[in-house]
């Protein structure tokens, strides 16, 4: 089955049906899927920030992890439950979508990575933003912020 005829299949399906006829559905979703972001960016912008050596420098970085990490992965649990369902009231808008796909893989790369390098700090806090550390924080943040411009243009390709 192609991802077009998959998407086809989806859009025609009761439950895809009912969330784009109930008028409030897709822009709750869509909220919740906002504010999910907003925890996810917010939580990173402050882990990468701290290893980094930018801020909160007089904490170890593995505290700001341990307190960050937690909300990071269940924000992206909330963006694959909202996303999910936004993927299903308009298949053919996102299925399809070259944009959204790189949006899936960044989104991906990113939480691999924040968990590969985070791994050794939450084991036992030590570094205090080596340029290697840096360099990912800040790799990290850039990928971030590509991800909200995807989610984006989504709608716009």
């Amino acid at each position: 089955m192609s991802i077009e005829s998959f998407g086809q299949w989806l859009y025609e399906t009761p439950l895809s049906t009912s969330f784009r006829e109930t008028s409030w559905v897709v822009p709750a979703v869509q909220s919740i899927h906002i504010l999910a972001i907003a925890v996810v960016i917010g939580s990173a912008l402050v882990s990468e920030l701290r290893l980094a050596g930018l801020i909160a420098t007089d904490e170890a970085p593995g505290n700001v992890v341990r307190r960050y990490l937690p909300w990071i992965s269940r924000a992206l649990l909330v963006l694959l439950a909202s996303g999910t369902l936004l993927v299903v009231a308009e298949p053919q808008r996102t299925l399809g979508n070259t944009v959204f796909w790189l949006k899936m893989a960044l989104v991906l790369g990113a939480f691999l990575t924040t968990l590969a390098f985070r791994r050794p700090l939450l084991a036992a806090p030590a570094g205090n933003g080596a340029v290697p550390a840096k360099a990912i924080a800040f790799g990290l943040l850039l990928v971030w912020v590509v991800v909200i411009f995807c989610g984006r243009f989504i709608a716009y390709t």
